[in-house]
C-alpha cells in the first residue's frame, strides 16, 4: 500500500498537472487577445446567453462574486462587456457583451480549437475525457454532500 503514496499514483496530482498544462496552453492563445483564462470563461458564459446576472455567471463558471467582480470590471474597462444595474432591484447587475466580444468570438474560438487540435486529441478522445471528468466531478460532489450530511 505504500506504493500508493507516490505522486505518480495520485489522481489529484495527475489532474493538477493536467490543469496546469491546460492553463499554460490557454494562456498562450488568449494573450493574443489580451484575455486571461477566467475572462475567457466569462465570455463563454455570455456567448451562451447574453445579458445574464453576475450571480448566474459566477454559478456557471464556479467563481464567487468577490473574485468575479474585479474580472468583470477589467473586462468592462477593456471594452469586452458592460454591466447594468437592474431597474427593479438595484442589487442585481446584468452583464452584456459589447461589439468587441461579438466580433472577436470567431477568432478566439478558432485559435483555441487550433491549439487543442495541435495536442493531437481526437474528437472521440475529447468526448470521452469530458464524459469521464463529468462523472468524476459528480462523484466528488456526491461524496462532499454525503460527508456534509454526517456532520
Amino acid at each position: 500500500m505504500d506504493d500508493f503514496l507516490t505522486l505518480d499514483k495520485q489522481l489529484c496530482f495527475a489532474i493538477y498537472e493536467t490543469s496546469s498544462q491546460f492553463s499554460k496552453l490557454y494562456s498562450t492563445v488568449l494573450e493574443d487577445f489580451d484575455l486571461t483564462y477566467p475572462q475567457y470563461l466569462v465570455l463563454l458564459a455570455l456567448w451562451e446567453k447574453d445579458g445574464i446576472g453576475v450571480t448566474s455567471i459566477g454559478e456557471k463558471i464556479n467563481l464567487g462574486t468577490g473574485t468575479l467582480t474585479p474580472i468583470l470590471t477589467r473586462m468592462e474597462k477593456n471594452g469586452w462587456l458592460r454591466k447594468e444595474r437592474s431597474r427593479e432591484d438595484e442589487r442585481k447587475v446584468f452583464v452584456h457583451l459589447e461589439k468587441k466580444a461579438v466580433d472577436q468570438k470567431e477568432s478566439i474560438t478558432k485559435a483555441v480549437q487550433e491549439k487543442i487540435i495541435n495536442c493531437s486529441i481526437s474528437l472521440d478522445e475529447y468526448e470521452q475525457l469530458m464524459t469521464h471528468l463529468k462523472l468524476l466531478r459528480g462523484k466528488l460532489e456526491q461524496a462532499k454532500q454525503l460527508s456534509a450530511g454526517k456532520k
